[in-house]
């Protein structure tokens, strides 16, 4: 029998070599057979035409097996541990979670080896990529897509100046037409269904630095033959970074909300979802940091530049346990400006956040988004930095700041849902048919759909999920790949420490159809199915890399591994710590709302048992938080016909009363109590920017930009008290390993006296808390009794009424005080705790 020789490749798409000992492992014996029995192969390491390692061997089959199906995978070593299996992706099957990949032996054509390739990521694989040659050591550029629906596929060229390609109606506009000096090139189909150009065929790709910061977008004859411009999805940079849709012409504009506007032409007004993509070399980084300018003029290797990246005075944390999170808005920084903030208010913020003591930034989304003026939750090109912000080496500077700084940065990261302003982006990318809209899950037929009084309703078969925008398609590989391998590139070219994915619930939980509200199960099958393949691929490349879920569902399934049935997070928001603690929106008797409810100046009892049950469920590896973006600003109910939104802290904490006098004075006493319970939970503590200080000022997604606080200027002003105990109680937090731990024990509740009491510990110290929401102290003592408390002595090492941060000074003045048979009475401020130590 004759053997047929087939070449196995292992792309990494990752330029550092971080994988080693690579073995191919195959449904095969020693004879080229197939067998159950999983065979053996080192692997040799090369270099890839991505520039990036890889590792490649040649198995030669029996012919006698032509027909028969194979099964492949690939064991390697990588800083997460030896002998793993290197295949995060699972195969397109919603019945089953198993990892590997398939072929069939096909007979030998013209000669050649039948090749079988596995992308661990696809960062380097589509897009505008550097490409290199055999023999050559300055890169090509070759631009690839995935299309499966399109009947041609060429890449063309714009104008610098206004950074847009008209329709084909103004191709021949100097301005807003294709760049008629330059291509446009043929993109060649594969067998995957991308189309890439061949340097065989366009010589011209054949030097990578000609091209660089040149604007582009691919001219697609779409399913219908229909010729639509669409920009690249894996593109590095999008040129706009204003709020003008010119809709496909070239003098007319819109807003997104369908205003018109005049396009002035110039590539600063366009919204940079629609404008064109820009061919960026990803192993440079600018010099010297420039605020929005384009083209960056002065580049040094990314290796330079992140040579000095760390100091060893001030580490960055590595475990979840060990964060204080501060959530940053990039775009509400800036105060004072005519203009959003950008990463060099960032940058300027960093000494006051190192004086704050938190030691990490969770940024709202800083990829591609909508509009200038944005929370970032509408992403469009998951590669691509929003430029209104700065741009990508932008944030490459902030990061390597932050580092210096001792603060890890965390990216806050969107897959629930595209820009549902996406024309240009993922909508209809290569075909008009709804069930052939390759981002956008859809179920059935577009015909099988009509509204109730016969018209067609052809958005019926896409899938609602609680976000602002259709379900994508996660039974698609390609989009799950361009997700994970986005993540990818933030780690790898960016060195982000992590992310916080946004509304996980939507993918694996909340998947309905948009036509009557059914669920569909298989949907949230597949969300689930991403969710484990992203969060293995970037364990994988960095072990220590920090996952966090916004995940509503509060199942333990969500931060642990999925070799045991998880989705593979270090951590999940715990949205019910907020609505018992705060929950200012939340209307019934399902929450315990403390603050607003303490907020109305009444001695009734408070519901301290409801919220000792999210305190102590904390510890369960969750992410705690008394202020986010959504609370803060995203949240609302109705109330007699009237609209009431969510509020700061300080303004729930006295329910919008004025906050002078004694009001403040009450106010900021409950603002302590409620970082205080975050702080000294079992969870990991995180606050939006501004509580810090009592910013009171409305954050509402519609008008932020008019609300932006003065964070530095309030620090030393009426927010000096506020942030030096914000200080205090994070540098608390981060002296002592035992009030780090997961470990608590709700010793006391009671409700009519707004008291609770409970114990943080781990084998090396042990801490008691107790805290009241009462309007009065308990000047003379307040018993607690319970076993669990230990006989000796407590030492009170922190008081949350200390003058030096605006209180009484009621409390215990650092002494010690005895308990005995498992009862201590300590004296226990208004609207406040204490902090005990046993020693």
């Amino acid at each position: 029998m004759a053997k047929i020789p087939i070449q196995f490749t292992y792309f990494t798409g990752i330029k550092k070599a971080i994988f080693n000992n690579p073995r191919l492992i195959g449904t095969w014996d020693e004879n080229g057979r197939y067998s159950q029995q999983w065979r053996s192969h080192q692997m040799q390491q090369i270099i890839c035409e991505d520039g990036c390692p890889g590792f490649q061997t040649t198995v030669e089959l029996d012919d006698s097996q032509i027909g028969w199906l194979f099964c492949w995978g690939i064991m390697l070593d990588s800083p997460a541990g030896n002998n793993l299996w290197g295949i995060p992706t699972e195969i397109n099957d919603s019945n089953s979670r198993d990892r590997y990949r398939s072929f069939t032996l096909q007979s030998p054509q013209n000669g050649q080896s039948q090749q079988e390739k596995y992308y661990l990521v696809h960062s380097r694989r589509l897009g505008a990529q550097p490409y290199y040659l055999p023999g050559q050591s300055n890169p090509a550029l070759r631009f690839a897509v995935w299309s499966p629906n399109a009947q041609n596929v060429e890449v063309v060229f714009g104008n610098s100046t206004s950074g847009y390609i008209a329709d084909d109606a103004f191709r021949d506009d100097p301005d807003f037409g294709m760049n008629p000096n330059l291509g446009p090139f043929p993109m060649l189909r594969t067998e995957e269904e991308i189309w890439q150009t061949d340097v065989k065929i366009s010589p011209e790709l054949a030097d990578f630095s000609r091209f660089d910061h040149f604007p582009y977008m691919f001219r697609i004859v779409n399913e219908a033959g229909r010729v639509v411009y669409r920009t690249d999805l894996y593109s590095r940079c999008q040129i706009g970074k204003g709020k003008i849709d010119p809709d496909g012409k070239p003098f007319s504009g819109r807003y997104t909300d369908r205003e018109e506007i005049p396009f002035s032409g110039n590539y600063q007004d366009l919204d940079g979802t629609k404008s064109c993509s820009v061919v960026v070399n990803p192993d440079t980084v600018t010099r010297h940091f420039q605020e929005a300018v384009w083209p960056e003029l002065e580049f040094i290797p990314d290796k330079e530049f992140w040579s000095n990246e760390f100091s060893l005075e001030r580490p960055i944390p590595q475990r979840v346990e060990d964060l204080v999170i501060y959530e940053l808005h990039v775009g509400a920084l800036g105060d004072g400006q005519n203009r959003p903030g950008n990463f060099a208010d960032a940058i300027a913020l960093l000494p006051y956040l190192v004086e704050l003591g938190v030691n990490a930034v969770e940024l709202l989304p800083m990829s591609e988004f909508r509009d200038e003026v944005n929370w970032g939750y509408e992403t469009s090109h998951y590669f691509a930095l929003e430029y209104s912000a700065g741009g990508r080496d932008q944030l490459k500077h902030f990061v390597r700041e932050c580092h210096r700084h001792g603060i890890a940065v965390i990216l806050d990261v969107v897959y629930n849902h595209f820009n549902p302003d996406g024309e240009r982006a993922e909508w209809a990318y290569d075909s008009d048919i709804p069930e052939h809209n390759i981002y956008y899950w859809y179920e059935g037929n577009s015909g099988d759909y009509f509204y109730t009084d016969g018209r067609r309703f052809p958005e019926g078969g896409y899938l609602d999920n609680l976000s602002t925008g259709f379900a994508p398609r996660f039974y698609e590989e390609m989009v799950r790949k361009m997700f994970i391998s986005s993540a990818a590139t933030l780690m790898e070219e960016f060195h982000v420490d992590g992310f916080r994915v946004d509304q996980t619930t939507s993918m694996h939980l909340y998947n309905q159809l948009h036509a009557d509200g059914r669920s569909v199960g298989n949907a949230n099958v597949f969300g689930a199915k991403f969710l484990r393949e992203w969060t293995r691929t970037m364990k994988l490349i960095k072990p220590n890399a920090i996952l966090i879920a916004e995940d509503h569902s509060d199942g333990e399934a969500v931060a642990e591994s999925p070799d045991v049935g998880g989705l593979g997070f270090d951590a999940a928001w715990y949205a019910n710590f907020y609505h018992h603690l705060i929950g200012d929106t939340r209307q019934g008797t399902e929450y315990a709302r403390l603050i607003p409810t303490a907020g109305y100046g009444t001695n009734e009892p408070l519901a301290m048992d409801y919220f000792a049950g999210a305190l102590g469920w904390s510890g369960h590896n969750k992410v705690v938080y008394h202020e986010s973006h959504d609370e803060a600003g995203n949240a609302f109910f109705e109330a007699g016909g009237q609209r009431i939104e969510s509020r700061r802290t300080i303004v729930s904490a006295v329910n919008g009363a004025p906050l002078i006098g004694e009001t403040r004075r009450y106010a900021e006493a409950r603002c302590r109590f409620a970082f205080g319970m975050s702080v000294l939970s079992a969870g990991t503590p995180m606050f939006l920017m501004g509580e810090e200080i009592g910013a009171q000022k409305p954050y509402r997604f519609s008008d932020f930009i008019n609300n932006r606080e003065d964070l530095l200027g309030d620090r030393l002003t009426h927010g000096q008290t506020l942030f030096r105990f914000y200080q205090d109680l994070i540098q608390l937090r981060r002296n002592y390993s035992g009030l780090r731990s997961h470990l608590i024990d709700i010793l006391y509740v009671h409700n009519a006296n707004r008291v609770i009491a409970f114990r943080r510990w781990d084998v090396t110290e042990e801490f008691l808390v107790v805290a009241s929401l009462n309007n009065h102290p308990f000047s003379s003592g307040y018993t607690i009794n319970n076993s669990r408390i230990g006989d000796g002595q407590w030492r009170e090492i922190f008081n949350s009424d200390a003058v030096l941060y605006g209180g009484d000074s009621t409390g215990n003045f650092g002494a010690d005080i005895s308990a005995t048979n498992g009862s201590i009475h300590p004296i226990v401020p208004a609207n406040g705790f204490v902090v005990f130590q046993r020693h």
